[in-house]
């Protein structure tokens, strides 16, 4: 078995390179700017698959950006956010109180498409060790592209939540789907380390092989608690700097990138989230990714703010300032 918890650094990687786009401006401008670098093959009825989080959570990333960028992108126009309700019995485990929440959230903007609420379908999952097919909210067959929009930050039991958790626990329905992730032996969360990292990464594989070239990924790193936004009000205070906003046709590639940009701060800055994700081997997400061939361990990091020059994880981390509270929901 792979030790999970071990990061592996960018010059013990092998294999080709992909392209991340980076910006430090955290905004609805920043969405679009590294956005319109990878949305060429976004195209007809668009899902844009987010995490809409907890009632009143903080961190969530703010739907005032997330409509400002809906009504200014062309190929956005007529997309409809997507979610699932939660295997967790709370204020997201039934369709009727999953929209009670997202009105909380700010998010009654659009009507959002509760993927689950009429039933559910499988997926194959090619090339697995736990699941032959993976089980979805019935409107995915909906859609023809799928735009991932992820908080990126620390996550209880997956170490940390990017594209692949956005994916792979997102996408997965509630009741089916999410229970074959988390449940063993009797325990609904008896899943835990490197066999939950590779299921969430199965569960993830199905729904990209299903886009195919129609999916793509942006990542916000920011409001990085070690908790996830399901979690809520009760998420572990933020102490990890705010970074930036990335973006990639490469899912492999844009978390990676995420992981090397928090381990290349300061000790001060990223020790609690590196040590959040190293204690739940968390790292295990890219290697099973490498392993699937979702994408690259390696890539170019384009500095979308000064002409698109290559720069390197240290130049994106340089002179970050430190934390201060934004109120997620504005």
């Amino acid at each position: 078995m792979i030790d999970g918890s071990r990061y592996i650094p960018y010059d013990e990687r092998t294999g080709a390179e992909s392209v991340v786009y980076f910006t430090r401006d955290l905004s609805a401008a920043g969405i679009m700017k590294v956005f319109e670098k990878v949305n060429g093959n976004i195209t007809g009825k668009v899902a844009i698959k987010l995490h809409t989080g907890e009632p009143k959570g903080p961190n969530i990333t703010p739907p005032s950006w997330v409509k400002e960028v809906m009504e200014k992108e062309p190929c956005l126009k007529d997309a409809r956010i997507v979610e699932t309700n939660t295997f967790y019995k709370g204020d997201r485990y039934t369709t009727e109180d999953h929209r009670k929440t997202l009105a909380i959230n700010g998010w009654d903007f659009t009507e959002v498409d509760i993927m689950d609420a009429d039933g559910t379908i499988t997926l194959p999952v090619n090339g697995g060790k736990w699941f032959k097919e993976m089980s979805h909210g019935s409107h995915m067959l909906d859609y023809d592209s799928m735009f991932v929009l992820t908080h990126f930050k620390g996550h209880t039991m997956g170490g940390f939540g990017g594209s692949n958790k956005n994916i792979g626990i997102g996408c997965a329905d509630g009741h089916v789907g999410k229970m074959w992730i988390h449940a063993k032996n009797g325990n609904d969360w008896g899943v835990n380390e490197e066999e939950l990292m590779e299921k969430i990464t199965e569960s993830t594989k199905a729904t990209i092989d299903h886009f195919g070239k129609n999916i793509t990924y942006v990542n916000v790193m920011r409001n990085m608690s070690v908790s996830c936004d399901c979690e809520g009000v009760d998420a572990e205070p933020v102490v990890t700097p705010n970074v930036g906003i990335l973006a990639s046709t490469d899912i492999l590639a844009i978390d990676q990138a995420c992981i090397d940009l928090v381990y290349a701060m300061t000790e001060e800055e990223h020790k609690a989230l590196v040590q959040r994700i190293e204690t739940r081997h968390g790292h295990r997400q890219l290697s099973y990714m490498k392993e699937l061939g979702m994408g690259n361990d390696r890539y170019k990091l384009i500095d979308t703010d000064n002409g698109d020059v290559e720069i390197t994880q240290k130049d994106a981390v340089k002179d970050l300032k430190p934390f201060v509270r934004i109120d997620a929901r504005k």
